[in-house]
């Protein structure tokens, strides 16, 4: 195994599984530990990862079938315990130099909480199709639902979201 090629990968794509995470988790704390939970899963199987195919697609793929499994185990729990405590997503803190990257990424932040809040079922499969880019069979399969009712599911989540972010918008 070439420690170095992981290492680089784990820079070039930590992000992009960490905000993959944070999305499907609702939890900036849970999406810390879920993605090293992830690159500690890809650093263990890399010997079967095949080096012609993209790097990003491959991890992201351990990150949605982890978070996945990760939600269904606190369903399980909450079934059990009943007392499952769903904390909020804390806000993300950058230093922004221009008034147009200010803008952006207050439309970044709007949207990013408007996904965590999205119910679960709406959630996952919108942060599965636009964030890790799984097609519609991907997505029925990881979830154990049918194509269709991916495409319904992710039509009602679009239509939350944009009322959502129509209504902050009617707000400013």
């Amino acid at each position: 195994m070439n420690k170095a090629a992981f290492k680089a990968q784990y820079r070039a794509h930590y992000h992009q599984v960490f905000g993959l995470c944070r999305r499907m988790l609702g939890s900036t704390q849970d999406a810390e530990d879920a993605t090293q939970e992830v690159f500690m899963k890809g650093y263990r199987s890399y010997a079967h990862y095949r080096q012609h195919r993209p790097f990003g697609p491959w991890i992201k793929s351990i990150a949605s079938n982890y978070c996945i499994d990760l939600l269904r185990r606190r369903k399980r729990l909450a079934a059990v315990f009943s007392d499952i405590d769903g904390s909020q997503a804390e806000p993300i803190d950058t230093a922004l130099a221009t008034e147009d990257a200010l803008i952006n990424e207050h439309d970044a932040h709007s949207i990013n909480e408007a996904v965590i809040a999205l119910p679960e079922k709406y959630r996952l499969p919108i942060v599965m199709a636009y964030y890790s880019d799984a097609s519609y069979e991907d997505i029925a399969n990881k979830l154990g639902i049918k194509k269709n009712h991916v495409g319904v599911l992710l039509l009602r989540a679009r239509q939350q979201l944009r009322h959502v972010l129509n209504s902050t918008i009617a707000e400013i």
